[in-house]
């Protein structure tokens, strides 16, 4: 069988992968995703997730051949039509749940599987629609201090106590909030013949 590699440092999305006990292998895409930004207007939420996800996956083609690549990246947008970053310091990720509360946005993943032999690629999208409690400022800066949510777009993390930031949310697979949608990355891998069943 050809291997799987997943184009992602991150540790969320390993720990994801390694749930559908399928064998991977990760490595450092080298594609600058900030770099895209100004493609975020003209493509929309969707596509613009699509294309850092294929363009993760593209950028280790020639260092991985003959194997299945997998590629994801999500975007924040919201409230409104701006994107969200990684907020990088704690100040920014105060300012950024402060900018939250009581708001709803969305979570988009896109998500790509490269055949580098045939060169097709299968592609998925998956929206998060998330409402956040009208909380404040003293509550997420104690957040903020003990949970150190600084390499999270939308400063929060729904696997600890982040969760308690929320008024609700909806969507398809809530792996997709932690930045990997197992049930459309588990449909992708079995057209492939990485997993088994129909």
């Amino acid at each position: 069988m050809r291997d799987l590699v997943l184009a992602s440092t991150s540790r969320y999305r390993r720990e994801l992968l390694t749930r559908l006990e399928v064998p991977f292998l990760a490595a450092a895409p080298a594609f600058d995703e900030r770099a895209e930004d100004a493609r975020f207007g003209e493509l929309g939420a969707q596509e613009f997730a699509l294309r850092l996800a294929l363009g993760k996956a593209e950028s280790l083609r020639a260092a991985h051949p003959g194997t299945w690549i997998l590629g994801a990246d999500q975007v924040a947008v919201g409230p409104g039509p701006d994107l969200l970053h990684k907020p990088g310091t704690e100040d920014q990720a105060l300012a950024q749940l402060m900018r939250l509360s009581g708001a709803t946005f969305q979570l988009v993943t896109g998500v790509v599987l490269l055949d580098t032999v045939g060169g097709d690629t299968g592609t998925a999208v998956d929206v998060q629609t998330l409402t956040m409690r009208a909380y404040g400022e003293d509550e997420a800066a104690a957040y903020v201090r003990r949970h150190q949510p600084l390499d999270c777009a939308g400063s929060f993390r729904i696997e600890d106590a982040g969760i308690k930031l929320f008024e609700r949310i909806d969507g398809a697979d809530f792996t997709g909030i932690i930045g990997l949608p197992l049930i459309a990355v588990a449909r992708l891998l079995r057209g492939a013949g990485l997993l088994p069943g129909p």
